[in-house]
């Protein structure tokens, strides 16, 4: 049986193998992991898909600090949890959850998600998502309110541990690329999207040296 540890030390293999396939794909990438030395992405591999969304919709447009806060009291409201379960979540009251921080339109995103994931759209564990397409997870889960498409990539790439996202609507990502390029302008999506066909199998891992230079 596939476990946590499994996973990761398959995963260390593959990151090792991500950055010799860039450095010969692109000189970019060359540079940037002499720079920035070993990609460090590490996936959270307990955190199911409904936890992964529930979190991203709860730290949104809030700083850290204060969304850390309030999703600890969120999940203090379900003792003998580890992280809410969507039916208990789906049985609370409104005013338990505005108790903590929540605002109601986050209480509305969080509930459908929830709703979702009891209906098995979402699934509250990982099994059998293994040979899911990316592109099939996006349509799948965006079908819940307050989950956009760059929600579920960053559920992908921190949760499932996916290697081959590029998420080109992505802030930093765009960033990083136009400062380690040196550009005069943000390179727009669709053309990042472009020249990062050549970064696959391994577009993860080049999203996160390009979130890396943005930092220098």
């Amino acid at each position: 049986m596939s476990t946590p540890a499994n996973h990761h030390a398959e995963y260390l293999v593959s990151l090792r193998e991500a950055e010799r396939v860039l450095a010969r794909a692109d000189p970019l990438f060359r540079r940037l992991i002499r720079d920035h030395g070993p990609c460090e992405l590490a996936p959270q591999w307990q955190r199911s898909p409904y936890e992964s969304l529930v979190r991203s919709i709860t730290f949104q447009q809030l700083h850290g600090k204060a969304a850390t806060a309030i999703l600890a009291r969120f999940v203090a409201l379900f003792p003998g949890h580890r992280f809410p379960p969507p039916d208990k979540v789906l049985a609370r009251a409104d005013e338990d959850f505005q108790g903590v921080g929540l605002s109601r339109q986050k209480l509305g995103y969080i509930r459908d998600v929830a709703d979702k994931a009891v209906q098995g759209i979402i699934p509250i564990h990982r099994r059998g998502l293994r040979n899911a397409d990316n592109d099939e997870l996006i349509a799948r889960f965006t079908q819940a309110k307050g989950v956009g498409r760059w929600s579920v990539e960053m559920m992908l790439i921190f949760s499932l541990g996916r290697l081959d996202v590029l998420p080109v609507d992505d802030y930093g990502v765009r960033a990083g690329f136009s400062k380690a390029k040196k550009l005069q302008e943000m390179i727009k999506p669709k053309d990042l999207a472009a020249i990062g066909e050549r970064w696959a199998p391994y577009r993860s891992v080049a999203a996160w040296y390009l979130w890396r230079a943005t930092e220098a």
